[in-house]
């Protein structure tokens, strides 16, 4: 579980959460809102890439934001981002065993462990391929498999599907569906594509303008007209 007990992130002028309070249960979860609401500065907070103004975070007992930046791979915070992380002249091996590495697992597990995420993530590619010669639907499972790699407690999945077909996308739901059962780590799913949220999350929360607006039971939430008057654009149920 994690709690999140009024953390607010300020930059200059700009309030990018404000007081958030809300509690990630077990399971995979949902974080969801328009551009700017601050879903990937809440997964910079928890990163250690952003301080918090004030606030506090407390992730399966410990007190996340006391953990220096570095040392939380080493936790087992692990994420994906908007933008691909994986090194295109190194192979699709080296990428995933690089987030084993820092993760402090034991050597001696490495290549099963390696082998293990990418087969479970269904990246059928050569290890030693560079991942530069991959499609960009296999450099997004090597992206997945470097967060699920190991033993990780969190995972963050910040728009994992963005820009894939929708044949693509379903694949990856059944894979985002598995990682807690697979892995023990709570996952926290950040994605426009409400119905790979749907089909992924037990629970949801929504941010607009930096303020929880909505968390609950994902098809209540969505269901809930202020979520459908800030994001889906629209106060009519369905």
């Amino acid at each position: 579980m994690i709690e999140i007990q009024d953390l607010t992130v300020r930059f200059g002028g700009v309030t990018s959460l404000n007081q958030m309070s809300v509690h990630f249960e077990s399971g995979t979860c949902g974080l969801i809102g328009p551009n700017g609401a601050g879903k990937t500065t809440f997964f910079n907070v928890l990163s250690g890439f952003v301080r918090p103004s004030s606030g506090s975070v407390r992730a399966f007992g410990d007190d996340l934001l006391a953990i220096v930046h570095y040392r939380r791979a080493r936790w087992g915070l692990r994420r994906t981002f908007q933008t691909e992380q994986a090194i295109e002249e190194l192979s699709v091996f080296q990428n995933v065993a690089l987030v084993h590495e820092h993760g402090g697992q034991a050597a001696k597990s490495r290549r099963a462990d390696v082998l293990d995420a990418m087969s479970f993530v269904g990246l059928d590619a050569d290890p030693e391929a560079k991942v530069g010669t991959l499609g960009v639907g296999q450099r997004r499972l090597v992206e997945v498999a470097r967060a699920v790699v190991g033993r990780p407690k969190l995972v963050l999945l910040d728009e994992p599907a963005a820009g894939l077909p929708d044949v693509e996308t379903s694949a990856l739901a059944e894979v985002i569906r598995q990682i807690p059962a697979r892995t023990g780590a709570l996952t926290i799913l950040v994605d426009h594509d409400m119905s790979l949220v749907s089909a992924c999350c037990e629970t949801t929360a929504v941010l607009d303008f930096g303020e929880l607006i909505a968390s609950g039971p994902t098809a209540q939430v969505l269901r809930d007209e202020r979520v459908m008057r800030a994001y889906l654009g629209t106060a009519e149920v369905a």
